[in-house]
């Protein structure tokens, strides 16, 4: 009786430890949506003429001809070059579902830093996804820009009536829609924007983490420092570690910023980090009402083997999801042999690609959210074959570099897309540029868990 009984509470500890950590859950496609990578869109007819044309500054130096400069992944060429004629529908970075069920998803800086995207626009496009046939509907598009000259810093298209807005002046990757507002995560300040429903900019407000201003080197109050002299001692945070993901909490009260990197501890000359070594990433809470940052913040740890986050967005007051991924690219019979590197194959292929639940509750405000599971986007299971991709060892596999999209559906599905990075990302083929991809997950067991 002693024995059964201790086996009995061992068993019963064991589950409820199991029901306390991050376990894994499965996850299998029911719908898949491709938009192909070569898409683009003409500017506004009273933009500068000069935004008819985009990518001439990918390599800095301005390219002369029309697709004369070969688009590369970590030295790999795509197959597409740029310049373009138009815009390219890319760089999903951040997604948010409405109530009639179309989706507003964000582009985001163009070509990857401000000094390369002057000619990209910034735009957000709300789109139907039709499932049966796998495709993306545009229905509109909202482009950004300051006619009233709320941005507080010379931007790349300032003596325009219009001003509109382009990766030269902003990375927008993360959006939330409050009151008819678009409220939008930007990584290179770090700043939050709010824009009306046209996309005016009302506001940009400067973050604000432990007190003190949170500023990368691309912040506009940063001034490089000449040779020999110390770095500016505001810089706390490193160059595109801003924000990646914005969450905003149910009833419109809050924003939460999820930054990408970690924020630089100037006592301990080290990024931030756990005891264990491992990195923390701030998510920062800002009141909508008071249109200020509250001072509360939660920490998110990576896992070892992680390297960002993609996105996140809630589930409901107290849990969220988030994308949390590696920088490898690529899988199967195209990953080069060990030690080697091509042209033709991937060199760092991809491990770690997870969507990952949380709890983030009042009692655990600046301290560390809980994970209370994920599922793996390496192993997706397909019984009704709904992939439009082809399957690597009887799973389908969602390789990419940049991963950036996540909501909830309903109660057991969720939406998941990439961020193709164009012409600069080939995840499933070494060597061709990859398309825009949604993908509808059924995760039942994940959204239930506790």
């Amino acid at each position: 009786m002693y024995l059964r009984l201790t086996l009995s509470a061992a068993i019963l500890a064991l589950s409820m430890t199991s029901a306390l950590a991050d376990m894994e859950f499965p996850a299998k496609i029911a719908g898949h949506a491709i938009l192909p990578a070569e898409t683009y869109i003409q500017p506004p007819a009273d933009a500068p003429a000069q935004l008819k044309i985009s990518g001439q500054f990918t390599n800095l130096a301005r390219a002369e001809g029309m697709g004369t400069v070969m688009g590369r992944s970590s030295g790999r060429p795509t197959g597409v070059r740029v310049p373009f004629f138009g815009q390219p529908v890319q760089g999903h970075s951040g997604i948010k579902r409405m109530r009639d069920g179309s989706f507003w998803v964000l582009t985001d800086n163009g070509f990857g830093s401000k000094a390369n995207s002057p000619d990209a626009m910034l735009f957000l496009r709300r789109y139907n996804i039709d499932w049966g046939r796998g495709a993306m509907d545009a229905l509109e598009t909202v482009w950004l820009h300051d006619p009233d000259k709320k941005v507080p810093f010379r931007i790349t298209n300032e003596n325009t009536e219009k001003r509109y807005l382009t990766g030269g002046d902003f990375d927008p990757e993360g959006v939330q829609i409050i009151d008819n507002k678009f409220w939008i995560g930007e990584e290179f300040g770090p700043y939050l924007i709010r824009a009306d429903r046209s996309g005016k900019i009302e506001a940009v407000f400067e973050t604000q983490v432990d007190g003190k201003p949170l500023r990368s080197p691309d912040h506009f109050r940063v001034v490089a420092s000449n040779p020999g002299a110390a770095t500016d001692p505001s810089v706390n945070l490193g160059r595109s570690r801003g924000y990646e993901g914005l969450a905003s909490s149910p009833d419109g009260r809050f924003i939460y910023g999820l930054l990408e990197g970690p924020v630089w501890d100037a006592e301990k000359k080290d990024w931030e980090k756990t005891a264990e070594g491992r990195t923390v990433l701030r998510i920062l809470e800002f009141s909508v009402a008071e249109a200020k940052w509250t001072g509360r913040h939660f920490k998110y740890v990576l896992e070892p083997g992680a390297t960002a986050i993609g996105d996140f967005n809630m589930l409901d007051a107290t849990t969220a999801l988030v994308i949390e991924r590696d920088n490898g690219e690529g899988v199967g019979a195209k990953v080069c042999p060990a030690g080697q590197r091509a042209e033709n194959c991937f060199h760092d292929p991809a491990k770690f690609k997870r969507i990952v639940k949380i709890e983030m509750t009042a009692a655990m405000a600046n301290g560390p959210v809980r994970k209370i599971g994920h599922i793996d986007l390496m192993k997706i299971q397909d019984p009704d074959k709904k992939a439009r991709k082809p399957l690597d060892n009887g799973v389908l596999t969602f390789p990419f570099f940049t991963i950036e999209n996540v909501d909830v559906v309903d109660g057991r599905h969720i939406i998941v897309g990439n961020d193709n990075n164009l012409p600069f990302s080939s995840s499933r083929d070494p060597n061709r540029a990859d398309d825009n991809e949604m993908i509808l997950l059924d995760v039942e067991a994940l959204l239930k868990a506790k």
